[in-house]
């Protein structure tokens, strides 16, 4: 296993490599309340203060793809930073398996991650180059749940976008709840970009969440339940963005990167 392919896959597309020019990009350490956490960051080379994202990572960690969403956004006027959720638990870079990779995410406690993100907002914002004002925040797979959990956490984040992240499922010590436990507490608006032939989330889970937002909107107990959507694409894999794994699918992966980035825009973060 390389930094590049979390999982080694013969069949697996060549993934896309979005370069660094005219940006400025690399490896951070911020510091945080459980101790200082590696990431990368990327943002233009000059002017900014720019919209800040929070690029959720993976069940396979801040990878080389990860990375490169980061600098997908930098490119679009964007301060994006991914930190590295998983290192106070072990490092994924040396996992083989995907049940290693499950069994890892499994023992990260959410309100260490939220803290974690709550602790790269303040660094963002120290930095000088991120308008904090205009925050959302993008999670991918494990990255997605944890989106919909900090959309309900921060009160400050304008929007989030959760690519296809599980809505619901066994409860932890770790992991108490789930995003269907906390569409009445969203307070930014989310859009969920779910795929119809994922094997992980059914399509009943996403419409139990569809109807979970519904009935939090009705009943007004949160601003970000109202105005939160999800787009599921009938005919497509989970992890249809992911365009280093044979889940690749082009044609949703640019139609949703789009509704991400009109979405973001729509809600004050451009």
């Amino acid at each position: 296993m390389t930094a590049s392919t979390p999982i080694a896959e013969s069949n697996a597309p060549k993934p896309i490599h979005t370069d660094d020019a005219g940006l400025i990009a690399g490896a951070i350490s911020l510091p945080a309340p459980a101790g200082d956490l590696p990431g990368y960051r990327a943002h233009p080379a000059s002017g900014g203060p720019f919209p800040l994202v929070l690029v959720i990572q993976e069940i396979f960690g801040v990878h080389e793809h990860i990375r490169d969403v980061v600098r997908r956004f930098a490119h679009r006027g964007y301060y994006a930073l991914a930190p590295d959720l998983f290192v106070r638990q072990g490092d994924p870079s040396h996992l083989r398996t995907v049940d290693e990779f499950r069994a890892l995410a499994g023992r990260v406690p959410d309100r260490q991650v939220l803290s974690d993100l709550d602790a790269s907002v303040a660094f963002a914002e120290a930095s000088g180059k991120a308008d904090v004002r205009k925050a959302a925040a993008v999670g991918f797979c494990w990255g997605g749940r944890i989106t919909w959990l900090y959309a309900a956490h921060n009160p400050a984040l304008k929007a989030a976008v959760a690519w296809y992240g599980r809505l619901t499922g066994d409860r932890t010590e770790a992991q108490p709840k789930h995003p269907i436990d906390v569409a009445s507490a969203l307070q930014a608006p989310v859009l969920g970009l779910y795929a119809g032939q994922d094997q992980g989330i059914p399509l009943p889970t996403v419409t139990a969440m569809q109807e979970a937002l519904r009935t939090a909107s009705e009943t007004n107990s949160a601003p970000g339940a109202a105005h939160a959507e999800i787009r599921v694409y009938p005919d497509v894999p989970h992890a249809f963005y992911a365009d280093y794994r044979p889940s690749y699918r082009p044609e949703a992966a640019a139609d949703a990167w789009q509704r991400q980035l009109d979405w973001l825009a729509r809600h004050g973060v451009a």
